[in-house]
């Protein structure tokens, strides 16, 4: 789906000459979309303890200070973990992009926020997680990923 064509056009990026880094990936069990991982400078990610577990949130300030040309960054609805620089993760990217980083991003079509309405009255399914519209009104290009009802459901 949405991560795997994400790092399919990293690779096309890596190929042209930009320097690629995968900031964060969400952990997919789909051996093709891990396989795609290889080749690709990964930054580790920054462990955040929480009620008594490790979370596995992105570094923005290793992102930062590696300042790739271009970076990965999974699930832009994501909330952080308490105590992180920026309660969403639409927030860090929106630092990375003041910093002159191009980031590659991924989000469900629900989260948008003036969409989230008209899904939710057809799926019954409320998301709390919101990404703002000027997101997609300021992006430079947005690609819509989208896969058969049968393939979602199985």
């Amino acid at each position: 789906g949405k991560t795997y064509a994400m790092l399919d056009a990293a690779h096309a990026a890596k190929k042209a000459g930009i320097d690629v880094v995968v900031g964060y990936i969400e952990p997919h069990t789909r051996p093709e979309t891990l396989a795609l991982l290889d080749g690709l400078e990964l930054l580790p990610k920054l462990e955040v303890k929480y009620k008594g577990i490790t979370l596995n949130e992105f570094d923005l300030d290793g992102a930062l200070k590696r300042k790739p040309e271009l970076i990965l960054v999974d699930e832009l609805a994501h909330t952080n973990a308490i105590g992180l620089r920026h309660k969403k993760r639409y927030s860090d990217i929106d630092e990375l992009l003041n910093a002159g980083i191009d980031v590659y991003t991924t989000v469900n079509v629900q989260h948008i926020e003036s969409l989230n309405d008209i899904i939710a009255s057809i799926t019954n399914v409320v998301v709390k997680e919101r990404v703002p519209d000027r997101f997609f009104n300021e992006a430079s290009q947005v690609e819509i990923i989208d896969i058969e009802p049968s393939d979602l459901i199985d």
